[in-house]
């Protein structure tokens, strides 16, 4: 049997019922402990791509597997256990009474036992720094916080895999810096969609580049977050850190010479 962390995808494609076309034959491999930055323009198909790898939208076209199990009617429950997916905006994830219900609603959901649950959700809230607010109200947390909860939901679930749509969409620096070392201190297999090239660089050792329903390039982070002219044709840019550091080599050169 596959290592429980690989993603395969062949084939895959998916259209709206408006006829819009999100997905035009995605072949993509993320082998378990990888950590992939999905990146594209807006309407490029990445959300509709994450989606398709916990049974969110089930494949019509294609086929996608999980540690060798394909995703279908009769294995998407088990799949999703493995399958940890993060939404962009918390508030699809927060909505129970309180932070500690909505941490405990994945395990008790898999059936364990309440000491089990409980032990699991403390431990969830206290690896992204909130063990302090499991009674309050998710809906009264600042944004920051709302996305470190979220992540504690699918954390408690204890999956293989995690997928993120925008981990670190609209959080100002500090947030930011706070939820890329959260990510970065996590041992599972990650696929991350992102407009934040410098959260690719950081977290990710590989980067595909998705653009029209279809992969445009696939290859290490340092060849393709460094090519202004990849990145620019896809509606991209190169991350600030690798122009800071182009800029640091060209000045040291200039005093060099």
């Amino acid at each position: 049997m596959k290592n429980a962390g690989t993603i395969e995808i062949e084939g895959l494609a998916h259209a709206y019922p408006d006829g819009t076309r999100a997905l035009n034959g995605v072949d993509l491999t993320v082998q378990e402990g990888e950590r992939v930055a999905l990146l594209g323009p807006n309407g490029a198909g990445k959300s509709t791509l994450l989606l398709h790898l916990n049974g969110v939208i089930m494949p019509a076209q294609g086929e996608v597997r999980i540690g060798g199990t394909v995703i279908e009617a009769g294995t998407v429950r088990s799949v999703r256990e493995q399958v940890g997916l993060v939404f962009q905006d918390p508030d699809d994830q927060l909505f129970m009474a309180t932070v500690y219900d909505d941490v405990a609603f994945g395990p008790l959901n898999m059936g364990l036992p309440s000491a089990e649950v409980d032990a699991r959700t403390h431990a969830a809230l206290h690896d992204v720094g909130l063990a302090e607010v499991t009674s309050k109200s998710g809906q009264h947390l600042s944004f920051g916080q709302k996305k470190r909860v979220a992540l504690a939901t699918i954390l408690a679930m204890q999956p293989k895999i995690l997928v993120l749509d925008e981990p670190t969409s609209n959080l100002d620096p500090r947030s930011k810096r706070e939820m890329t070392d959260l990510l970065d201190s996590l041992e599972v297999t990650m696929l991350v969609a992102t407009h934040d090239m410098d959260l690719a660089w950081r977290l990710c050792e590989r980067a595909v580049v998705v653009d029209e329903g279809q992969i445009a390039a696939d290859g290490t982070r340092e060849d393709i977050l460094t090519d202004a002219g990849l990145l620019d044709l896809h509606g991209l840019e190169l991350p600030h850190l690798t122009v800071h550091n182009a800029a640091h080599d060209n000045l040291a050169g200039t005093i060099d010479g």
